[in-house]
């Protein structure tokens, strides 16, 4: 298995493990799949989320860590997932949802698991391009709540991928930045005049 999944700060997990247990916040997250899930369910595959801040090729590229999301399990299939932010009081749960990303990151994380290449799976969003990527980072033994893509590593557009952009296609950060770069700087220029 060439993917080497990051272990999850265990206060993420446990406050994911204890929203699971709670019916109130189930109920609360009004995630059908959640709420008609037949057995139990399990918080797998922890995932860092990163959101590209700046993608100027010439200036630098920054991340920063905003969460850790986990895949809810019940059987043999995912059916949400759990979103993770750090606090003042450390890392606490932040919500359950559903929707295209979850199958598209399950199917990309496949995708991945067969490459030969050992990578370290992350996410990378992108907000002004309203894009989620699986992030297969180039170090696997990595801190996978720090550093910035490098060179050789890997971004796989997740369904639904912004117009022109294939999802599930694997592209090096280095070849798809400019394209990111070029589609993101107008939005900036509109906000940044208003």
């Amino acid at each position: 298995m060439p993917l080497h999944v990051p272990p999850a700060p265990a206060p993420a997990l446990r406050s994911v493990l204890t929203a699971l247990s709670s019916p109130t916040a189930v109920r609360e997250a009004r995630t059908p799949s959640l709420l008609v899930a037949q057995g139990p369910a399990s918080a797998e595959l922890p995932l860092p989320v990163h959101v590209l801040d700046r993608t100027a090729p010439d200036s630098g590229t920054t991340t920063r860590l905003t969460g850790w999301r986990f895949l809810i399990r019940t059987g043999d299939r995912a059916v949400a997932a759990a979103d993770t932010v750090l606090t003042a009081d450390g890392w606490t749960f932040s919500r359950f949802f559903e929707g295209p990303y979850i199958t598209s990151t399950e199917l990309a994380l496949r995708q991945a698991d067969a490459m030969t290449q050992p990578y370290q799976p992350r996410l990378l969003s992108v907000p002004g391009l309203y894009m989620l990527t699986l992030w297969l980072h180039g170090d696997p033994t990595a801190d996978g709540a720090t550093g910035h893509p490098g060179a050789t590593d890997l971004l796989v557009p997740l369904a639904p991928a912004p117009p022109g952009i294939a999802a599930h296609r694997p592209h090096r950060f280095t070849d798809l930045l400019p394209v990111l770069t070029h589609r993101v700087a107008p939005t900036r220029l509109l906000g940044s005049s208003a």
